[in-house]
């Protein structure tokens, strides 16, 4: 239905997309995006993105983070992967494990946690890509239902 040039152009304005999260909002549930992401507020859940992440100084997040660059200025209670870089500004505090190619730390950041660099980390597949078959295929993601 679509040609291969109408497919590029849908995908670079997938990934050039902006999102922002705003200071007082909270989010219970996970995240996932293929542009950049600034989150002031509180996100209680997992947060991936294809691209840029940006938690802001009032940005409260409790989950894993997994993002191709990341800069933080709030606090983070859970595991955060980094595909290539990391910013951890000086207001930054992340209670939780770091996996990363590259990181800077300024003054007055601080992490509790083991810190992992130059390693490959996984990659980031959002939506039917996180849920491809061995050939290749979308396959529909299946939620088990019990009986009661």
């Amino acid at each position: 239905m679509f040609n291969k040039k109408q497919d590029k152009i849908m995908a670079q304005d997938i990934t050039s997309s902006s999102n922002t999260v705003g200071k007082g909002t909270t989010i219970n549930g996970d995240i996932e995006t293929f542009g950049n992401i600034r989150i002031d507020g509180k996100v209680m859940g997992n947060i991936k993105t294809k691209s840029k992440l940006v938690l802001g100084s009032t940005s409260h997040i409790e989950g894993n983070v997994l993002s191709q660059n990341a800069e933080i200025e709030g606090e983070v209670k859970g595991i955060v992967e980094i595909t290539e870089l990391l910013v951890l500004k000086p207001s930054a505090v992340v209670h939780g494990d770091i996996i990363t190619n590259k990181m800077i730390v300024e003054s007055g950041a601080t992490f509790n946690g083991s810190c992992k660099m130059g390693v490959s980390t996984k990659t980031i597949k959002i939506g039917e890509e996180a849920v491809k078959d061995s050939n290749g295929q979308a396959t529909p993601k299946i939620k088990e239902a019990k009986a009661v």
